[in-house]
């Protein structure tokens, strides 16, 4: 099999985004021939178009169509002279082919109550799932397609294995620990959505803390506590996991193809939730 398409199956299972690009006109000397491809991801790439200027410039538009969730082919023609660095004087016209819709990196901290009814929804979305908790046998037998369980009596160990702009929810059942998780997402500070479940008077003691530690109250405003979209009323489990879920959705619509803390901060453009959410 060749390996651009072992590429494309391997990224596809993994849930990773990509770029199909293919030489589908030559003229004159190029340095390969029509039907080479090479597959693009937001920081690999497999196979080669011949490398030198040519390959850079079509990684730096792939990679362009990646960031910006363009799921439209592009056709480029690149003439290969003085401009492109390169000598050999030929023609070379690229189809640029997105693969796979961009899906949300999720990180859920505990598998209490609300843990188990949210992430069997999230896991129904375009999104792969860590699900993360240091006591094994909270977790369901049957876990959710498409989630990572993953036990560790130290969660917070977890987070330097995130992706870069994941969306993080923690709802741990102590206090301390969500705490520590807080100081550490943060200290990241490259998350899209950072959710933490409690109710505001859980919020106004952390950012207390927080602060004490040196956080900025700048930076403390990306955590949504409580969290949920307020529309959507209810203290049962389910419900808090409806309102929760919600929120991830407009978050990853409002920033669709961003996957950086360099996106807009969307915290204006949701409700604040007035409802209190018990903690677990």
């Amino acid at each position: 099999m060749d390996n651009w398409i072992s590429a494309l199956a391997d990224l596809q299972k993994q849930g990773e985004p990509c770029v199909l690009v293919t030489i589908i006109d030559e003229r004159g000397s190029t340095p390969r021939n029509a039907g080479s491809k090479m597959v693009v991801s937001a920081e690999r790439i497999f196979e080669t178009i011949g490398g030198g200027h040519l390959e850079f410039k079509a990684m730096e538009i792939a990679r362009e169509m990646l960031a910006s969730g363009n799921q439209n082919t592009r056709l480029e023609r690149f003439s290969l002279g003085a401009s492109l660095g390169q000598c050999c004087g030929g023609v070379n016209v690229l189809l640029f082919e997105p693969m796979g819709q961009p899906q949300a990196q999720i990180a859920v901290f505990g598998a209490g109550h609300v843990g188990r009814a949210l992430v069997p929804l999230l896991a129904s979305l375009p999104c792969r799932v860590r699900w993360i908790d240091s006591r094994e046998n909270e977790f369901p037998v049957q876990i959710p397609e498409g989630v990572l369980r993953i036990v560790n009596e130290e969660p917070v160990d977890e987070i330097e294995n995130l992706p870069k702009g994941s969306y993080c929810i923690v709802m741990t059942h102590n206090h301390q620990l969500d705490l520590e998780l807080t100081a550490a997402l943060l200290k990241r500070n490259d998350f899209t959505y950072f959710g933490l479940i409690g109710s505001k008077t859980k919020r106004v003691k952390f950012e207390h803390r927080l602060r004490e530690r040196g956080f900025d109250a700048t930076l403390l405003q990306r955590i949504r506590c409580p969290m949920g979209l307020a529309e959507v009323k209810g203290k049962l489990p389910v419900e808090i996991a409806v309102s929760i879920a919600a929120e991830v959705i407009a978050t990853y619509n409002a920033n669709f193809g961003q996957h950086s803390a360099d996106a807009a901060p969307i915290a204006h453009l949701l409700p604040v939730s007035r409802r209190s959410q018990a903690q677990q």
